[in-house]
C-alpha cells in the first residue's frame, strides 16, 4: 500500500518531532528519569499543541478527523522515535469508545479534553479476570443519583497520569457471562479510589486500582447499562491494530539501532556487519519487518473499508497483532545477540528494546488468546 501525500507528510513531521524532542539518549533519560517512567507530560503537551492527539477525533471536538490509518501511522512513528508518551494508547482507546457510544454532552467533554492533551485510561482487567474478561467482579451498585463502586482492578495502563478512567464494572448478572458489564467514567481523583503502581521490567507502566465506595454520577454512564461487553468488542479490531503498529515501530527502531552498531563496531580489522553470518541474519530481519508492515497496512485498509465479512476482519487483525509483536520480539532478541556484551549493556539501549518488545505480546489480548481467536474463525471450536 502506498501512503497518500498527506500521510507521507504526517510521517515526516512526526520523525522531525521525535528527533527534535527525544532524539538522543540524554534527552530521553531527562524526560523519563533514566527510563523509569514511560510517559512524559511535557512531550505529551507538545504533541497536543501540534494537533497530533486529536488525529482520530472529529473536527467538531477539536480533532483533525483522521482515519484509522492516520492514527496507526501516529502510533508507529511515536514508538519508532522512542517518544515517551505511554498514555496515548489507552487515551485513544477511550476516545474510540466515546465516539461510538457516548452521548453528545459526553463527547464534547471527553473528546475535546483528549484533543487538548488530557491523558485517559481504561480499566478492564482484575486479579481473576485477565484473558477471561467475562469474569469481571468489580461491582457498581445503583444508588440514588448514580453508582457506588467497590472492588479491585489491575494492570491499568497510565492510570497515574489520567484525568479520568473508563471503568468496566459489573452492574448485574445475566444468563451469559458477558451480560451485566457497564462502562462508567471515573475521575482519577475520586474519593475512595486508590491508584497503586506495579513495578515492571518496562518501568512504571501499569497500576492496581482499589475502589472503596466510590460514587459515580449517573451522568457518567457511557453507553447503555449492561452493554459494556458489546461496547468493548466493537472497537477491538482497531485496538489490536494500534498495538500491532506500535510493535512495528519498536521493531523498526531496534533494527535501525542494530544496523548502525554493526556498521561501526570492528573486530578482526573489519566492521562486524561485513561478516556473512551476520549480514544474512540482518537480511532476514529486514524481510520480516517489511512483510509485517505490508500485512499491517493491508489489514488497516481492510478494516477501514469494512466490506469484508466480520470473521475475516477479526482473523486478520489477530494475525496482524501476533505477527508484528512476535517480529518486534525477534528483532530485539537478535539485536542483543548480534551486539554481544554491548547488547546486554544498558549504555547501548538494546537491552531496553528487548524489555519493551515483550509487553506487546501480552497486552491488548495475549498472543495465545489471538491464536484462539484465529483458530475459532476457521471453524476449529
Amino acid at each position: 500500500m502506498t501512503l497518500t501525500v498527506e500521510q507521507a507528510d504526517l510521517v515526516a513531521a512526526l520523525r522531525d518531532f521525535s528527533d527534535r524532542e527525544c532524539g538522543t539518549m540524554e534527552k530521553r533519560n531527562a524526560l523519563t528519569h533514566h527510563g523509569e517512567h514511560a510517559h512524559s507530560d511535557v512531550v505529551y503537551s507538545k504533541l497536543a499543541a501540534a494537533g497530533y492527539l486529536g488525529i482520530g477525533i472529529p473536527e467538531e471536538y477539536g480533532g483533525s478527523g483522521g482515519g484509522l490509518m492516520d492514527q496507526c501511522l501516529l502510533h508507529e512513528e511515536l514508538y519508532r522515535g522512542l517518544v515517551p508518551v505511554h498514555a496515548i494508547g489507552s487515551t485513544h482507546t477511550v476516545a474510540g469508545i466515546y465516539k461510538r457510544f457516548a452521548n453528545e454532552m459526553q463527547k464534547k467533554s471527553m473528546l475535546s479534553a483528549i484533543s487538548g492533551g488530557a491523558p485517559m485510561s481504561i480499566s478492564i482487567s482484575e486479579p481473576e479476570a485477565g484473558s477471561d474478561a467475562a469474569n469481571i467482579g468489580c461491582k457498581a451498585v445503583k444508588v440514588e443519583g448514580g453508582y457506588l463502586v467497590n472492588g479491585q482492578k489491575t494492570w491499568c495502563s497510565a492510570a497515574q497520569h489520567a484525568q479520568s478512567i473508563l471503568l468496566v464494572a459489573r452492574t448485574s448478572r445475566g444468563e451469559r457471562r458477558h451480560d451485566g458489564l457497564t462502562m462508567l467514567e471515573v475521575r482519577a481523583d475520586s474519593v475512595g479510589l486508590s491508584i497503586v503502581g506495579i513495578d515492571t521490567m518496562g518501568g512504571k507502566l501499569v497500576n492496581d486500582l482499589y475502589f472503596t465506595d466510590v460514587f459515580v454520577p449517573e451522568s457518567n454512564l457511557v453507553g447503555e447499562e449492561g452493554s459494556g461487553w458489546h461496547q468493548l468488542m466493537a472497537g477491538l479490531n482497531g485496538e489490536r491494530l494500534v498495538a500491532a503498529v506500535e510493535a512495528l515501530g519498536m521493531a523498526q527502531r531496534t533494527f535501525d539501532d542494530l544496523v548502525k552498531y554493526l556498521r561501526e563496531r570492528k573486530q578482526f580489522g573489519k566492521t562486524i556487519g561485513s561478516f556473512q553470518a551476520i549480514r544474512h541474519r540482518v537480511a532476514d530481519l529486514a524481510i520480516e519487518i517489511e512483510a509485517s508492515r505490508a500485512l499491517a497496512y493491508s489489514t488497516i485498509a481492510a478494516v477501514e473499508a469494512g466490506t469484508a465479512p466480520a470473521d475475516d476482519l477479526v482473523r486478520a487483525t489477530s494475525i496482524t497483532k501476533v505477527k508484528l509483536t512476535e517480529t518486534a520480539k525477534r528483532v530485539a532478541l537478535e539485536g542483543v545477540q548480534l551486539m554481544g556484551g554491548y547488547g546486554y549493556a544498558v549504555e547501548y539501549g538494546m537491552e531496553k528494546h528487548l524489555r519493551d518488545a515483550i509487553a506487546p505480546t501480552i497486552y491488548a489480548g495475549t498472543n495465545e488468546i489471538q491464536r484462539e481467536v484465529i483458530s475459532s474463525t476457521l471453524g476449529l471450536k
